[in-house]
C-alpha cells in the first residue's frame, strides 16, 4: 500500500514538471490533476473518471497505471464482494488500520528524531563550556569562523591575539597584504579575541581604540587609521 497523491506529486516534482505541462500532455484539467495528487477524489465526475485520469497520469509520469489503479479499487471502491459483503469491509478496514499505523510510526519517528537532535546539541554545548570553565582562562571562547593555517606549526599556539575590550570593531585580517589570504572577516564583539599566527599581516579596522593588541605578551599601539600592517618583528605601521 502507498499514497496515491503524494506519490504522483514526488514524482512529478522530481521530473521538475509543471501542473500545466501535465494539463498538456495528458489533456486532463489542472484542477482534475490538483484533486489527484491531493487525493481529493470526490471533485471528479465519478469513480470512472477517477481510473481513467489515474492511469494516464501514471503512465505520463512513468509509473505503473495499472498499480495506481488497483489501489485506487483497494481503497476507495466497493469490490465484487458487493456492498454488503464482509470481505470487503474487512479489507477496507485493514486498508484503514495499516495506513493509520504508519502515520503514528512516522510521528513517532519525526519525535525521536528531535529528541536526539536536542541531547545531542545539549551534549556539545556542555562540553565547550565544561572546557572553557576548566581550561583556565577568564576570557570567553574564540568566535568559530577563524580561519587559522595549519600548515607548519599547527601545534603551536598563535602568538597574536586581537581583543575587543572597549566596545565592537570591524576587523578584516589577511596575511601580508590585501591580496593575501583572508583569515578573519567580521565584527568582534566585547569581550571577543581572535588568534592569529604572528607573522605579517594586514588589517583593516573599523575602531581600533575599542581594540587590544597583544603579540608574545607585548601590548601593540595601533594608529588611528582604519588600515595598518603588523610586521613580523612586532613593528605596527600605517598602511600606504
Amino acid at each position: 500500500m502507498f499514497e496515491i497523491g503524494s506519490s504522483l506529486r514526488e514524482t512529478r516534482q522530481r521530473k521538475q514538471l509543471e501542473i500545466a505541462q501535465a494539463e498538456q500532455a495528458t489533456k486532463i484539467r489542472a484542477k482534475y490533476l490538483r484533486a489527484l495528487e491531493d487525493e481529493q477524489f470526490e471533485l471528479l465526475p465519478s469513480p470512472t473518471y477517477v481510473k481513467g485520469f489515474l492511469r494516464s497520469y501514471a503512465e505520463y509520469l512513468g509509473l505503473d497505471g495499472q498499480l495506481y489503479v488497483d489501489e485506487y479499487n483497494s481503497r476507495y471502491v466497493i469490490g465484487e464482494d458487493g456492498a454488503d459483503s464482509p470481505f470487503g469491509a474487512a479489507r477496507r478496514r485493514r486498508a484503514e488500520v495499516g495506513r493509520r499505523g504508519r502515520t503514528r510510526e512516522h510521528r513517532r519517528m519525526e519525535s525521536n528524531m528531535v529528541l536526539l537532535a536536542l541531547a545531542a546539541i545539549a551534549v556539545v554545548t556542555g562540553l565547550i563550556f565544561a572546557a572553557w570553565k576548566f581550561g583556565g582562562s577568564s576570557n570567553p571562547p574564540n568566535i568559530p569562523n577563524l580561519a587559522t593555517t595549519t600548515t607548519g606549526h599547527a601545534r603551536q599556539p598563535a602568538r597574536l591575539v586581537i581583543q575587543a575590550v572597549a566596545g565592537p570593531a570591524a576587523l578584516e585580517v589577511h596575511a601580508g597584504s590585501p591580496a593575501g589570504k583572508l583569515l578573519f572577516q567580521g565584527t568582534l564583539e566585547k569581550g571577543h579575541r581572535v588568534s592569529l599566527p604572528g607573522k605579517a599581516l594586514w588589517l583593516r579596522v573599523g575602531a581600533t581604540q575599542n581594540l587590544r593588541v597583544v603579540r608574545a605578551g607585548h601590548t601593540l599601539v595601533l594608529p588611528h587609521r582604519h588600515q595598518i600592517v603588523i610586521l613580523q618583528s612586532g613593528a605596527v605601521r600605517p598602511a600606504a
